[in-house]
């Protein structure tokens, strides 16, 4: 690699494993990491950091077998200012092709504090231990922990140490999401100028995401220098998380024209990587969390969703298909407008004129501020519609249902019969029999019930109920359906349509028994 292409190259070094792992509850197991660290190696991840080998027997074992199996990434081991941890490490990481030790100290006063040593005294093991690793790894790499609280005098001092002793790369923490971008950037920049041998090693960040600044301030210390992005999938890791490798990778990507940095990163395989962490971490990726989330690429406004169907660019900076997704999802739901219902109905099969789009429209805005998403299968059950409003004599205007573990269930019912309302109150065998019973009390006829079926359209409490009737009159056979997120609802609409067809029947006086299928959605 050339010079210049060495300088424009970002290295994504993935903490997944080891920073991601201490999200309280984001635990691991032994195969479940082996599973991630492979994807991560098949995606193109610079340095795998795998664990923290003397934190325990199984993290060393993962670490180990890690190491073993790595095909095209470095792989990292965490290792504390102490010998003990460094020759952990290295047992653990030197099966690599690629072995790195990654060593730390927290530098900053607070830090300085917890094992009470003074800055001499820290200087002093800042230079033996990092000495001690490069000893067994040519590749070291060392974090002042807490950098961006450490004074800037000391912080310099401590870099220049370790930078003497053998350190590869100097990984500079925010170790608490505290810092800005602009003062991200200003610190890189600082070290650059004022420590010696900055020229001869790698700048790394490493953000936290306290304040919501992870991505920016990496992004702005990559702008001043740093050639290192330390990163987790979805963000995981400690507190609030750390910078997502999704992100920054996304953002090199598509801000390449003021970013020109490279990496080599298999964007198409994120969306899997980020579904298979949050399912092994047990940490779901929220639905508006940037790129990776449900909603990144759906659009449920009519305005944007318009928008996207005349050209994409409109209102999405990236393509679906660059982290792995097969389309944009037009999230169908009480802001969809016409183009988009029209647009959705094509893709699932069915031509609409402007008339039969309008009378769809409003039954499908009515169906959108009772569900929260309609999915395509709701919508299918929308379209099985053929009815024919002149020929529906009796209509459902209101009805109540009282029920419960006493019985018998009662319905008060009100139904438009050829344009008079009429009214009744019945009781039954629960509540979908109340309610028959009130029908039979108002439409005269000697019809038979033959199938009653329910099926949910679709998942959840909200979901979809669409019911079929059947009903048999001297020979006559109708079919009624009806779609409704109210059982009895859809199973009432479904008896009166079905009895609307069998009044159509009456009238032209057929009597061959044929069954015909007569299908209307609310």
């Amino acid at each position: 690699m050339t010079d210049k292409a060495q300088q424009d190259r970002v290295l994504i070094f993935d903490t997944t494993l080891r920073d991601g792992e201490q999200s309280p509850g984001a635990t691991m197991t032994h195969a479940e990491k082996l599973e991630i660290a492979g994807l991560l190696d098949e995606m193109g991840v610079d340095i795998i950091e795998a664990g923290f080998p003397i934190a325990s027997e199984g993290d060393f074992k993962a670490v180990s077998e890690i190491a073993r199996q790595s095909r095209n990434s470095v792989i990292c081991g965490l290792a504390r200012a102490q010998l003990p941890d460094i020759d952990r490490c290295w047992e653990a990481v030197k099966h690599a092709a690629q072995p790195r030790i990654h060593t730390f100290i927290g530098t900053s006063p607070l830090h300085r504090a917890i094992p009470n040593l003074s800055q001499d005294e820290m200087a002093d093991r800042i230079h033996e231990t990092v000495t001690h690793a490069r000893n067994l790894c040519d590749n070291v790499q060392w974090s002042p922990m807490d950098a961006t609280r450490t004074e800037e005098d000391y912080l310099c001092r401590t870099v220049e140490i370790a930078i003497k002793a053998g350190a590869t790369t100097i990984n500079i923490p925010d170790t608490v999401g505290y810092t800005a971008p602009r003062e991200s950037a200003a610190l890189i920049a600082m070290l650059r100028e004022r420590v010696p041998g900055a020229d001869e090693i790698v700048f790394a960040t490493h953000c936290h995401n306290d304040l919501g600044m992870a991505t920016a301030n990496s992004l702005a210390a990559v702008e001043a220098g740093a050639r290192q992005i330390e990163c987790t999938i979805n963000g995981l890791g400690e507190r609030a998380g750390n910078t997502a490798l999704e992100e920054v990778v996304m953002a090199l990507k598509v801000r390449n024209d003021i970013m020109p940095f490279q990496t080599r990163i298999d964007s198409t395989k994120i969306m899997n990587l980020s579904r298979r962490v949050a399912a092994v971490s047990g940490f779901a990726v929220q639905f508006n969390k940037a790129i990776v989330g449900k909603n990144a690429f759906a659009h449920e406004s009519g305005i944007h969703q318009d928008g996207m169907l005349k050209n994409a660019e409109t209102f999405e900076i990236m393509r679906p298909e660059d982290v792995g997704l097969a389309e944009t999802n037009i999230v169908m739901g009480k802001h969809s407008g016409r183009a988009a219902l029209r647009s959705k109905l094509e893709n699932l099969g069915f031509e609409l004129g402007d008339n039969q789009l309008k009378d769809v429209f409003v039954r499908f805005k009515e169906l959108a501020d009772r569900k929260k998403e309609v999915y395509d299968d709701d919508l299918i059950a929308l379209m099985r519609t053929t009815s024919d409003p002149e020929s529906e004599r009796i209509q459902l205007k209101s009805m109540t249902v009282v029920c419960g573990t006493e019985g018998p269930q009662k319905a008060d019912m009100v139904l438009t019969i050829d344009g008079a309302e009429q009214a009744t109150s019945q009781t039954g065998d629960g509540p979908v029999d109340a309610a028959f019973n009130c029908i039979k009390d108002l439409v005269s006829h000697r019809a038979r019930l033959q199938l009653y079926q329910v099926h949910a359209v679709t998942e959840g409490t909200d979901a979809q109920a669409t019911v079929s009737v059947r009903l048999e009159e001297d020979g006559r056979i109708v079919t009624g359906q009806s779609a409704d997120t109210d059982t009895v609802v859809a199973s009432v609409r479904a008896y009166v349509h079905a009895l609307n067809r069998l009044l159509v029947r009456r009238d032209k006086g057929g009597t061959d028994g044929r069954e015909i299928n007569w299908k209307d959605v609310s």
